[in-house]
């Protein structure tokens, strides 16, 4: 058996592959803020004969984001860096993260300025040394930190990209006295940009006694358990690591959740042949869009931990700047929990604050008052009351009601028509998002085909497509639980780097002495790697930003390099190459799953049942089908909905739908007479 676990903002999603009988199981839980690991070992409770039979299990967490957004629970922590450089996360990048709100006001640094320390010491910008490092100083500062009771530190020093052994010696030295964590700039972002990897730093020793912390104890809760199975955990960057890593680096596992829905999506995409596809997820408290183009998402290397975003963007500046590489997402506060609510000029707001798993939803009948989306679709006979994971969740339709009703006489409107309001906002939202990931990047969304999923996705594709004018979608088996899906899909991937900044564009020397680095550095965990993909950073001389391209010794890299600039920012240079970072992705394979394939036998789907629901703004008795009684090759209609365990797919007019070989639903805008 292979499991995998996420742990979302209001579920906490189960899936179990058994690799004899290539069978899925899924088991969905409301997620226990307090403690995380609670609704893990509740769920797996729910199946006693699990623990004997486990060869892996694979976990993506937001531990570490909720620790970053929230701020409770971080450590004290201390920051030893170079004379002079003291402010230097203070000074940032001098960017104001809303120039025209007079009220802007940047984050509070993760270490206060009484917490960071100086010690003189000198590494010049070609890795020279100009001053050698005073040890007393570093002594001096251990015996004042020890006194503040400080759980970890975070060593920074100038140009240490370049020569990391003055770091290496100021840890040497710490580690005679402090036993609590230590984060050296130069093994955790070993790459220019003071601040980016100072800040980077900072920020992992803030997370590594959180995470390090809670891995540990789900360890120990999983063998309690009867469960002594490696555990895995998923990477910003769409990777598995071994608990080991992301607890020495819990900065690479920030953007965790998110990455596993995209590795899902690319392996469906691969089964299904489908080149170029927008993966729309929505879950219970965010929405998510991004691409996966010839099986390869958008990567990026630098993002704003903890920070905020307009219209599905992040606002430089307004977070903790961030250098590792993560699945280029947008993202908006959409989810089946958002908040909807009157402003005080009496117009209809929703989001972002969402009631999460607790309460939740008005209909989940647990102290929430609030209306959300959840609740609308409720209302609108979209979602069955009685069917919400197949009955076993109550589900209270009259407390929906409720909620929209006290929104609906605040703003002098039916109840209905409040409803649907919050349901067009909230798409309007999300339709943001989706063209930020295609048309804002030059890409046409008409060449793609959707993949929805999330609890809620199944429920807006087909608005959310109209809107794009995307003519194909697909829903996944279990879309509700696509994203724990998507962690049993993936290899180990681990992430090295080099500087190089170099004109030179014959870098094949360096490459092999990084690829000699990751392969040591694998050895640590008894892995060997069974791919070492090449990429470089490259940029016109004179720019402040790079181009990630793939190393491909005989291409021509300066026809390459053209290329991709013209096509993200409609020109290309006669200026000179610049090398900046060389990258090692290590991969180490990994048991994946295999989706079978049935015989398709065309046929009309039969209704279940129908109920009186609202589509275009119309209530109308609706076909309603329960997909587990759907046979691959069977098609039918809109408008219709489609109930199943972990979520609803809502067919629009115009549009057909089938369920394939794989048991997927794939659905077709019907070109109008």
């Amino acid at each position: 058996m292979l499991i995998g676990i996420d742990i979302g903002g209001t579920f906490t999603d189960l899936v179990i592959y058994d690799t004899k009988t290539a069978q899925f199981e899924g088991i969905k839980v409301p997620t226990t803020p307090q403690d995380p690991k609670k609704a893990v070992i509740g769920a797996l409770g729910k199946r006693k004969d699990l623990a004997t039979q486990t060869e892996l299990i694979f976990h993506a967490t937001t531990i570490a984001t909720n620790a970053l957004l929230t701020r409770k629970g971080l450590p004290r922590i201390a920051l030893l860096t170079t004379e002079g450089f003291r402010d230097v996360l203070e000074i940032g990048r001098q960017r104001r993260a809303e120039i025209y709100n007079l009220y802007n006001s940047r984050p509070e640094p993760l270490v206060k300025r009484a917490m960071r320390f100086t010690v003189n010491e000198r590494i010049g910008a070609s890795g020279d040394e100009i001053e050698k490092l005073d040890k007393t100083e570093v002594e001096s500062f251990s015996k004042k930190i020890k006194q503040k009771d400080v759980e970890s530190v975070a060593i920074s020093f100038i140009n240490s990209y370049r020569n990391a052994e003055h770091e290496i010696q100021a840890e040497q030295v710490l580690r005679k006295t402090f036993y609590g964590h230590i984060s050296i700039s130069s093994r955790v972002n070993p790459e220019y940009r003071e601040y980016e990897r100072t800040s980077t730093t900072v920020v992992n020793a803030s997370l590594s006694p959180i995470v390090s912390h809670y891995l540990e104890q789900l360890k120990d809760e999983l063998k309690n358990a009867g469960y002594n199975s490696p555990l895995y955990v998923m990477n910003s960057g769409g990777g598995l690591d071994t608990v080991r890593f992301a607890s020495e680096y819990p900065v690479s596992i920030i953007e965790s959740g998110p990455a596993a829905g995209v590795l899902a999506s690319r392996y469906l995409a691969n089964t299904l042949s489908l080149g170029r596809v927008i993966t729309f997820d929505m879950g219970g408290t965010t929405a998510k869009a991004g691409t996966v183009i010839d099986g390869n998402p958008d990567v990026a290397y630098e993002f704003e931990a903890a920070g905020k975003t307009h219209s599905g963007r992040s606002i430089k500046g307004s977070g903790y700047a961030v250098r590792h590489p993560f699945i280029d997402l947008a993202e908006a506060s959409a989810g089946g929990g958002t908040i909807a609510w009157v402003d005080e000029g009496g117009i209809l707001r929703v989001g972002p604050q969402s009631a999460g798993s607790e309460p939740g939803p008005a209909a989940y009948g647990r102290g929430g008052e609030l209306a959300t989306i959840t609740d609308a679709h409720i209302l609108l006979g979209h979602i069955n009351p009685e069917y919400l994971l197949a009955g076993s969740m109550k589900v209270y339709r009259d407390l929906a009601s409720q909620a929209v009703t006290e929104l609906s006489s605040k703003l002098g409107m039916g109840v209905n028509d409040t409803a649907e309001g919050i349901l067009k906002l909230i798409n309007n939202s999300m339709a943001k998002i989706l063209s930020i990931v295609s048309v804002e990047r030059g890409r046409d969304p008409r060449d793609f085909t959707m993949l929805a999923f999330g609890g809620a996705g199944p429920l807006h594709a087909c608005d959310m497509a109209d809107d794009l004018h995307i003519s194909y979608l697909v829903i996944p088996q279990h879309p509700g639980l696509f994203s724990a899906y998507g962690l049993l899909t993936g290899d180990m991937v681990r992430v090295f780097s080099s500087p190089v900044m170099t004109t030179n564009l014959d870098v094949a020397k360096e490459f092999e002495s990084l690829k000699d680095k990751a392969i040591e550095d694998l050895k640590t965990d008894g892995l060997k790697p069974s791919k070492l993909m090449e990429l470089m950073e490259m940029r016109y001389i004179g720019q402040s930003y790079e181009i990630v391209l793939p190393y491909e010794p005989g291409k021509d890299l300066r026809k390459e390099f053209d290329l991709k600039h013209k096509e993200l920012y409609g020109y290309s240079s006669t200026d000179q190459l610049e090398i900046i970072n060389l990258r090692v992705h290590a991969v180490v394979k990994v048991d994946k799953v295999s989706i079978p394939r049935f015989q398709a036998e065309e046929g009309t789907a039969r209704p279940d049942h129908y109920r009186n629901a609202s589509f275009d703004d119309i209530f109308e008795e609706i076909p309603v089908y329960v997909r587990e009684k759907l046979h691959p090759g069977d098609h039918g209609k809109g408008p219709s909905i489609i109930e199943e365990y972990d979520s609803t797919t809502k067919v629009n007019r115009n549009w057909s739908f089938r369920l394939d070989e794989y048991g997927n639903i794939r659905m077709k805008k019907e070109v109008s007479s």
